[in-house]
């Protein structure tokens, strides 16, 4: 365990509540892991004495299957991942709220939840890192929980998943503050309900944050469970667990991350224009939304723009993709998912135009290597590949994407294996 004392000389410095413009991605110092004994005596020792209420853990995700299908009210297929954050939390009534973080030394953030406010151009009054945890008490509010003006709580947040890298550090972050807060308020009807609470934390990131994604990645921090994928039908918010065996057939979900940032929230960004672009073709196509689409070449006869075109083309194949990989999950046929997968990613790559030069080279040098299939994986333009990987060609499939990256002159990427975990829940 790291010692107590080095968490306390990165959290002792106080500053002013971060800008907007701390919204920026960056590479953040993550913890190699999070231990809640250890985070809770920082936060008795930080906060002079006061002990939390509780430490509670929300994992990041890797989407298997279903990429830029959940605000087109299509089907996911995510996993939770055994990295996450960690929140430690206690209720004050004081109504101010203070957050720390172990990623940002000496800044905190402060605010009372009574003032929260969204601005006219879409943002909240909390910006940077602290958007996400002020956001998640502004939707709460909104929705009629912690009313009057003295609910306060004092966080500490410590997250061993690296920001940017396309496994939803943002979701875990919103969702890890939202279940301490619901459990330390006592706020019985939200409780056991992962659902509605999948729809708060959405509610945070797009309507505070400023980030127009779907419900894919809270609802998989918040409902996944260990050994299995998450089948999620965006539009009725209705969800199974398959089963994934990796072990099983001698697999391995490698995750190879570009170190190429990305970011939802930034102004202009290539993730929202696709989700424009998507909204126009269905308003064209004449549907609620590109999940309806049941004729898929009559659509693309009708469309004049081939950007469009291409847009649907995804969306619906993808949507098929997903159903397929669902299929071959249940029949036990998991090795042959990585020609999905692969296929996945040319449509990516030349239909929807999410891919980069880094997540191509990744995912055919995974696939030269051994790898049984390979794609990128979240909202795109950056961010992680996944590639699916008999247990005997690990070594070789790193090697190869690490001298494959160094040949282009770019920075070797982080290479992790992922297992499907537990959703978000108290750990202490």
């Amino acid at each position: 365990m790291r010692p107590i004392r080095r968490l306390l000389s990165m959290l002792g410095r106080r500053s002013a509540p971060p800008s907007a413009a701390a919204t920026t991605p960056q590479r953040w110092r993550v913890s190699p892991s999070v231990d809640a004994d250890e985070l809770a005596a920082a936060f008795t020792a930080a906060y002079e004495g006061l002990a939390p209420d509780g430490v509670w853990r929300a994992p990041g995700r890797v989407n298997l299957m279903g990429e830029h299908t959940d605000y087109n009210e299509g089907l996911v297929l995510p996993l939770a991942l055994p990295w996450g954050v960690s929140a430690a939390l206690a209720r004050t009534d004081d109504g101010v709220v203070e957050a720390r973080s172990v990623q940002r030394p000496g800044e905190t953030v402060r605010f009372h939840p009574h003032e929260l406010a969204v601005t006219p151009d879409g943002r909240g009054s909390v910006g940077g890192w602290g958007a996400y945890v002020a956001g998640v008490f502004w939707a709460l509010r909104e929705a009629g929980h912690l009313a009057g003006p003295s609910a306060g709580a004092r966080l500490l947040l410590d997250s061993d998943l690296p920001v940017g890298a396309a496994l939803s550090s943002s979701a875990a972050l919103e969702c890890a503050t939202l279940l301490a807060v619901v459990d330390a308020f006592g706020l019985a009807d939200l409780a056991g309900d992962p659902v509605a609470m999948a729809r708060l934390a959405r509610r945070a990131e797009n309507d505070f944050v400023g980030a127009p994604t779907g419900i894919m990645d809270q609802s998989a921090s918040l409902r996944c469970s260990a050994g299995h994928a998450f089948f999620l039908d965006c539009r009725s918010e209705g969800g199974r667990e398959i089963p994934l065996a990796l072990e099983e057939h001698d697999l391995r979900l490698l995750v190879i991350d570009t170190r190429v940032q990305h970011a939802l929230a930034a102004s202009g960004s290539g993730y929202a224009a696709r989700r424009a672009e998507c909204e126009r073709a269905a308003r064209l196509l004449g549907v609620a939304a590109l999940r309806d689409v049941e004729d898929l070449p009559g659509a693309l006869r009708s469309l004049r723009d081939p950007v469009l075109r291409g847009r649907v083309q995804h969306v619906v194949t993808e949507i098929h993709r997903v159903n397929a990989t669902v299929g071959l999950l249940r029949s036990g046929h998991l090795p042959e998912v990585g020609r999905v997968l692969t296929a996945s990613h040319l449509s990516m790559r030349d239909q929807f135009e999410i891919s980069c030069p880094e997540l191509d080279t990744a995912v055919e040098a995974a696939c030269a290597a051994g790898a049984r299939g390979a794609r990128m994986t979240g909202g795109g333009f950056g961010g992680s590949a996944i590639a699916l990987v008999p247990r005997d060609r690990l070594a070789d499939v790193r090697a190869r994407v690490a001298k494959a990256f160094v040949e282009k002159g770019w920075r070797e990427p982080e290479f992790r294996v992922a297992v499907a975990a537990q959703g978000a829940h108290r750990v202490r």
